[in-house]
């Protein structure tokens, strides 16, 4: 879908019925807003500046901020409709209480934190202190994460702290960490504008992140050639100049194969290869089987178009690489990574300019919130919380011995595996919907259903939270101060517009509170969030992910700066690399051998059908926001079943009609919307939706071995018609559960 090329005028034009005020003329009897104030978008990576409008302590509306570098005013549907929240009628306005028999009732502030804070010590006096764990989310500023990390660590004293990012990006976080000893794009996007050849990995971006299209159009303009690797024909593919198939599960086999064409070929930049990196032999030796024969076999992907591909990527001067999820919800997610950085490696095309390199991160902070502590493994400035140095550092941080510094933990999945087995007896979560957003949640449910306690702060009553003993009302992203970092690298600043309403709180006050329950005050005490900021800079400085030289001014003057920027007088670094030296030992890139492995469940006789799963373009994540907004939720208001016409056939499908999907973990039921823009062997179910029409229901918990991240987007099903029919826009009546 195209993004909004929006200005003030055609916003208030389209959108001016639903506005509270009258920015323009003509507008008789609506109030000029109280403040205009300058933000960014609550949603993905992308962190698009909006400004917000307020009246009356409440957001009534939006203009663009065509001043912004990266979308200079341009917002996608979710952009356009993300103000709609603000004031919708399920915010949560004060704590609740579970009680038997009645449901949820509200308790007052201290009551809740005194119950809560009480729960974690019996919990941790009962059963040791890692039998208490914390999920945390990277849709929170770098602040809030920061917070999180100190928080599970100084104050809770335990070692089972994770977030939603394991969900996400922690693959490419991990085949970055690996070849280039630093995890971020090594680009900013307007390097896009002037590559040769772009490939696109595994990223509906015209859905999930439209406003990148822009620089990718831009690029067309200059006449790049676009090879998109996706196993739909998803929107950028219609245009594209090379559209590679693939069968889920098989990324690796079609990039190796692109590899050794390069090798057989001598597309190769030697002297980028010999002087700037190591591991080369050991790759190309395992690809040197990997023949366009074999690999059409294996990818289901025509091998000319795969030679076509090669020759495109391997001749170009100057390039571009980008993924996201669709190579790295996999069981072999890292590997799909260093098997696209090798083709980058191979070309020697990163470190120069409109030559990168990048994973395209989903949430809204999520590079930031990958970088500062609230994963099971890292500390702030994506430290290793099991090396000795690294702890050191910040245990004197933060005014602890090393000793006391817990070490490294369970991840998201692992901790649902620790809940059955009675290893984890409490959890709080924050920025987290579990039960929709991991696999098998059929048995997340079970998980939360085992819990002695459960306390969810969050400001809509989630499915998960629904499961919880003691739901704490937090803070909006409009409703705090702070900062996050766009997938681009940049830090930029989000700025409070509103107070939260009723006696909601802001998360910060709340964990704050509970930290000084917990007889941790003296260590937190901020005055504001850009004292926590400050702190987080001291705690990064000298890590791979150095903020010290960043500052609120330096980011309201620069509209960003982009890390690492090691001191204040540093300008911050759009463009990795162009030294040459890598953050590895040994200042050099590495390739890593990828050889082709098969997926953790393949098809067979009794599930003999390929499932994926990805977002659509009116929802964001597991849909707590987006799915409360009207508008958003006309776009697309249930999940549809994609199906070929020529599946579909086999199986007596017709348009429409609800289909039972059955794996080895669940059932669920979808209308199916029969299209040509689907392999033959596969069928797709996004997977924003809760219940019957959760697709994770389905999904598996395989996990890759480096990063534990979920294999979402490759399981096996079976189908079944059920003679049912829906129109678009009915929905098929099934009880949440």
């Amino acid at each position: 879908m195209a993004t909004l090329p929006v200005s003030p005028e055609k916003i208030i034009h389209h959108f001016g019925p639903h506005l509270n005020f009258a920015p323009q003329e003509g507008y008789v009897g609506r109030d000029e807003p109280d403040a205009t104030v300058k933000t960014h978008c609550c949603f993905c990576g992308m962190q698009c500046g909006i400004q917000l409008l307020v009246k009356n302590n409440k957001v009534v509306g939006f203009e663009p901020w065509m001043e912004f570098p990266f979308n200079e005013g341009r917002l996608c549907p979710k952009g356009v409709q993300r103000y709609l929240q603000n004031n919708h009628p399920d915010r949560l306005l004060e704590p609740l209480e579970r009680v038997e028999g009645e449901g949820f009732k509200p308790i007052a502030w201290d009551n809740a934190l005194d119950r809560v804070t009480s729960e974690i010590k019996r919990i941790q006096d009962t059963y040791g202190k890692n039998a208490f764990a914390l999920l945390s989310g990277v849709s929170l500023t770098n602040e809030k994460s920061y917070l999180m990390g100190k928080f599970a660590r100084v104050a809770v004293k335990t070692a089972n702290l994770d977030y939603n990012g394991r969900l996400c990006m922690v693959s490419a976080g991990a085949g970055n960490k690996k070849a280039f000893g630093l995890d971020r794009s090594s680009n900013n996007y307007a390097d896009l504008e002037h590559a040769e050849v772009i490939i696109v990995t595994g990223a509906n971006v015209s859905e999930t992140f439209p406003t990148l299209t822009h620089w990718l159009w831009r690029a067309r303009d200059n006449g790049a050639k676009l090879i998109v690797i996706d196993p739909r024909v998803i929107p950028l593919a219609r245009t594209a100049d090379i559209h590679l198939p693939v069968k889920p599960g098989t990324d690796s086999a079609l990039y190796g194969a692109m590899l050794k064409y390069l090798v057989d070929h001598d597309m190769l930049d030697h002297d980028f290869i010999n002087h700037h990196t190591t591991g080369f032999e050991d790759t190309i030796a395992a690809v040197k089987d990997y023949t366009l024969e074999w690999a059409e076999t294996v990818t289901g992907v025509d091998k000319e178009k795969i030679r076509q591909a090669a020759e495109l990527w391997g001749k170009a001067k100057t390039s571009f690489l980008l993924h996201a999820r669709g190579i790295e919800h996999h069981s072999k997610g890292v590997e799909n990574v260093l098997g696209c950085i090798n083709l980058v490696l191979a070309t020697g095309r990163i470190g120069r300019p409109y030559c990168g390199y990048g994973t395209i991160t989903g949430q809204g902070n999520g590079q930031g919130g990958r970088e500062h502590g609230h994963k099971c493994d890292q500390l702030p400035g994506n430290r290793d919380i099991t090396n000795p140095d690294h702890r050191k550092y910040i245990a004197d941080v933060w005014g602890i011995p090393e000793a006391e510094l817990p070490g490294k933990g369970l991840t998201a999945w692992e901790l649902i595996e620790a809940i059955h087995r009675g290893e984890v007896k409490g959890l709080l979560s924050i920025c987290f919907n579990p039960l929709i957003s991991l696999p098998n949640n059929n048995y997340v449910r079970e998980a939360l259903e085992k819990l002695e306690f459960y306390v969810c702060i969050d400001f809509f009553l989630s499915e998960t939270a629904r499961h919880a003993d003691i739901v704490l009302a937090g803070s909006l992203h409009e409703e705090e101060e702070g900062t996050v970092t766009t997938a681009e690298g940049r830090v930029v600043r989000i700025r409070k517009a509103v107070n939260p309403p009723g006696s909601a709180r802001t998360d910060t006050s709340i964990i704050l509170d509970l930290a000084a329950r917990l007889g941790e005050a003296d260590k937190f005490s901020y005055p504001n969030s850009e004292a926590i900021f400050n702190e987080l800079r001291i705690a990064s400085k000298g890590g791979t992910a150095d903020y010290y030289g960043i500052t609120y001014k330096k980011i309201e003057d620069n509209m960003g700066v982009f890390w690492p920027c090691p001191s204040e007088d540093h300008p911050g670094t759009p463009r990795l690399w162009e030294d040459r030296k890598f953050a590895t030992p040994d200042g050099k890139a590495h390739f890593n051998p990828v050889a082709f492995r098969e997926p953790s469940e393949v098809t067979d006789s009794g599930y003999p059908v390929v499932l994926t799963t990805g977002r659509v373009v009116s929802q964001y994540l597991s849909g707590t926001q987006t799915r409360r907004i009207g508008k958003l939720v006309g776009i697309v208001p249930e999940p549809l079943l994609e199906i070929h016409p020529e599946l579909a056939q086999r199986y007596g499908i017709r348009q429409r009609e609800t289909v039972r999907v059955t794996t080895r973990r669940g059932t669920g039921d979808f209308a199916a919307n029969i299209v040509e823009t689907i392999r033959k062997d596969t069928v797709f179910i996004p997977y924003h939706w809760p219940g019957r029409k959760s697709a994770n229901q389905l999904t598996i918990g395989t996990l890759d071995p480096v990063s534990k991240i979920p294999e979402f987007k490759v399981c096996a099903c079976r189908l079944e018609p059920l003679g049912v029919f829906t129109q678009p826009g009915e929905t098929i009546a099934f009880d949440s559960i």
